[in-house]
């Protein structure tokens, strides 16, 4: 089978279609013959050495992918064989075939598309999460949005139009605001023309916002904190400030470490703000958790409440160009590998 394989640490030119063996599902298992497969930050940062949990090279990285079932493990329902699913997995999903637990590989109904399926688990699991299971998300509540053109950006936005009256602000290139705003987002902030910490006192007349959701670390952490209300939260769930390019560096993984905030209990206590983070890819032993939170999202994709915005699908064989889109913050919601014709 064909599997994406990030050969060493680099530059885009570092990933490879190989052909491996087939895995065979051991007790408790499926084997899904994957039609896509998701792309995601960290998959990036791992290409570039700086994605910690990653395996080391060579190895196929990827949590999410959706196809079909075609083998069974000891212990699983041979019925099972011939389900279309939605698949979440911790690495090797970025391959024609994957094993994982049976309660991972999701049955998807008819009328969800492969595509769909493929695009929603990590990006919506990872909204879902900070929103409703770490910060309650409550009506009426204002919330910063940081890439709000990015895939969990857009997921965020529309899991906030579920609830009354939220007020959404979203940082996002100029480009992407028309997009944002159609996904649900009220102020589209372009971050590259404006202070987008000042754009929002300004648009709260000084007030700031109750919940901020940060992938970008460094100094950001502290201007969010900053723009908090009382009671308010910052969820911290990555660091996208670490990659600039398509290659790492280490000076600048150097000075975004040396800006990252001091948060202290005394200090937290004395703004009354919180300090969440979050890092579903730590969860994986959490899966009960997991497939309750990614239950939930079908039922609201069922309902027509949510659906994943596909910027691009991209044939596995031009892996690089997908690894550009995102490090050049091209996107416009997620970007999928395809395996089939």
């Amino acid at each position: 089978m064909r599997a994406l394989t990030i050969a060493r640490h680099g530059g885009p030119e570092v990933l490879e279609v190989r052909e491996i063996a087939a895995p065979e599902p051991g007790p408790g298992q499926v084997r899904v013959k994957l039609r896509f497969a998701g792309l995601n930050f960290s998959d990036v940062m791992a290409r570039q050495g700086m994605y910690p949990d990653a395996p080391p090279p060579p190895c196929v990285v990827g949590y999410e992918g959706s196809g079909d079932i075609e083998a069974v493990g000891e212990g699983v329902d041979r019925a099972r064989i011939g389900e279309r699913v939605m698949v979440l997995t911790r690495f090797n999903g970025q391959a024609e075939m994957v094993c994982v637990p049976s309660a991972q590989a999701l049955r998807i109904s008819d009328a969800m598309t492969y595509e769909d399926a493929a695009a929603l688990p990590v990006v919506y699991l990872t909204a879902y999460h900070m929103l409703f299971r770490i910060s309650h998300l409550r009506p009426k509540m204002r919330v910063l949005v940081h890439m709000a053109g990015g895939g969990v950006g857009i997921a965020a936005l529309q899991l906030c139009r579920t609830v009354e009256g939220v007020e959404t602000f979203g940082t996002a290139s100029a480009a992407k605001h028309d997009a944002i705003r159609a996904e649900g987002c009220t102020h589209p902030i372009d971050y590259r023309n404006k202070d987008y910490a000042e754009e929002v006192r300004r648009l709260t007349d000084n007030k700031g916002v109750d919940l901020v959701l940060d992938p970008l670390g460094g100094r950001d952490w502290k201007k969010g904190i900053e723009l908090l209300r009382p009671a308010g939260m910052l969820i911290a769930f990555g660091f996208a400030n670490m990659s600039t390019g398509e290659t790492r560096s280490v000076w600048n993984m150097a000075t975004q470490i040396v800006g990252v905030p001091m948060f202290t209990p005394m200090g937290l206590m004395d703004k009354n703000r919180a300090v969440a983070g979050v890092n579903v890819g730590h969860l994986w032993d959490e899966l009960e958790m997991l497939t309750e939170e990614a239950r939930e999202l079908l039922v609201l994709y069922e309902r027509g409440l949510i659906k994943p915005r596909i910027d691009a699908i991209v044939p596995i064989e031009r892996a690089a160009e997908a690894h550009a889109r995102l490090t050049g913050r091209q996107n416009v919601g997620k970007v999928l590998f395809r395996f089939t014709a």
